[in-house]
């Protein structure tokens, strides 16, 4: 929801806490990975220069090692709102991550089981379950409405069934840009025996992420889209945890959560980076105003950074509306927050890779084709000429910088050299 109560964002404090902000690059392809922050890159140095050892050792170091990688968890427990460390899981990706679930779930699913995915999730969310097939579990389909571009339960409903054990859903799509009502959706779930499965990343850069509030029984996101580097977390309701597969060594029991399901280890350095994330959202909403809790003031930062997005969420979009050959994809109003600045488009008679090339030259960062989201780019109908034109933008880009994209978009468009009209 919008925070107008909140005190703006210092964006000159803001951008001094990413360094690649500072190469003259404006950086409109946050989605696909954001800046990360000073803090987070101080934090993995300080581990490789003095806690680089493996844990379980009666040494000191040993030990400092071990101590690192709980404050981690803990961290990562406060920027979700877990219950308790234990509930975070590390991983190398949300894609690694979901492979990894599915893979621990394989006792607990039998032939003619059934799960149900949206055609609006990213890939990373839909193939881990895909491929379940090959075990006799049924997959079901629970489309997007095209009218509204929503999901509807009442289409979810008729899909469930005494069978149904899994709900796979986008907190927010990464194409799209629209929100989903995750708690509604979880306890419409819940009462029909199920359990869910919720893809963050493209949510947890934007808004407070809680997942007992949510009510989620699994919830996973990358770091490299949330200032950190390339790594991600999954958050699991912790009697659920113990009862998935071991994922790890034989002589890893059931009970051993949530080592069990980080085979080889977790990236120590990396999952202690997250200490840094969590830092620099205490900074902001310290700033705020906010001088309670570590999770109140991780909130604090949030409602500043929805504010500051909302504005330029707002400034694109009146830009995008107020042309006559643009089309947006997904709702071109910012009613209520209820849409992150993650902004599809497409061009009349544009060919969307040479337009992104064009900007190149603008040193201005976006992307074209349909973001890994290609079941929904093709259900949509948008995967001719080079898909889609997305701009990602995050709390550290300015209103400056989307008057810039907006004057370059204009020139690109005023030309004709160089771009191949549609035919």
């Amino acid at each position: 929801m919008p925070a107008s109560s909140t005190k703006p964002l210092d964006l000159d404090y803001v951008r001094s806490q990413f360094p690649g902000l500072a190469r003259g690059w404006t950086f409109f392809d946050n989605a696909g990975g954001s800046q990360i922050l000073k803090g987070a890159v101080e934090r993995i140095n300080t581990f490789l220069f003095e806690k680089n050892v493996q844990i379980g050792g009666s040494y000191e170091v040993s030990q400092a090692a071990a101590a690192a990688l709980q404050e981690a968890r803990t961290a990562a427990m406060h920027l979700v709102n877990a219950s308790r460390p234990e509930e975070i899981v590390f991983g190398n990706s949300t894609t690694a991550l979901l492979q990894n679930l599915a893979r621990a779930m394989h006792s607990q699913l039998s032939a003619g089981d059934e799960i149900i995915i949206t055609i609006a999730d990213h890939e990373s969310n839909i193939g881990p379950w895909d491929r379940l097939q090959e075990r006799g579990v049924v997959l079901k389909i629970w489309p997007l409405n095209k009218e509204t571009l929503t999901l509807d339960l009442a289409d979810l409903g008729p899909l469930m069934t005494e069978r149904t054990k899994l709900v796979c859903v986008t907190h927010c799509s990464n194409l799209l840009g629209s929100i989903n009502p995750i708690r509604e959706i979880a306890d419409f779930v819940h009462a029909r025996g199920a359990k869910i499965c919720v893809d963050a990343v493209a949510y947890a850069p934007h808004r407070a992420v809680d997942v007992q509030a949510f009510d989620v029984d699994y919830y996973v996101f990358s770091l490299y889209k949330t200032y950190g580097p390339h790594y991600a977390l999954m958050y699991g309701k912790y009697d659920l945890l113990l009862e998935l597969d071991p994922i790890y060594h034989y002589f890893y029991g059931k009970d051993k959560v949530p080592g069990k399901l980080e085979p080889g280890n977790p990236n120590y350095e990396l999952a202690y980076s997250t200490c840094g994330i969590v830092d620099y959202l205490v900074s902001l909403g310290e700033q705020a105003g906010e001088t309670g809790s570590v999770r109140r003031k991780i909130e604090a930062a949030y409602a500043a950074i929805t504010a500051q997005e909302d504005a330029l969420t707002d400034r694109l979009l009146t830009y995008l509306r107020s042309r006559n050959d643009c089309m947006i994809v997904g709702q071109s109003a910012n009613h209520e927050s209820r849409r992150v600045p993650t902004i599809a488009f497409r061009f009349d008679g544009r060919e969307a890779g040479e337009m992104c090339r064009a900007m190149d030259a603008e040193k201005i960062a976006m992307r074209f084709g349909d973001f890994h989201s290609r079941r929904l780019a093709e259900y949509l109908g948008l995967t001719d000429h080079g898909g889609m034109l997305r701009v990602s933008m995050v709390h550290y880009n300015t209103l400056e910088e989307v008057d810039r994209f907006t004057a370059a978009l204009d020139r690109i468009l005023a030309g004709q050299a160089g771009f191949a009209k549609a035919s």
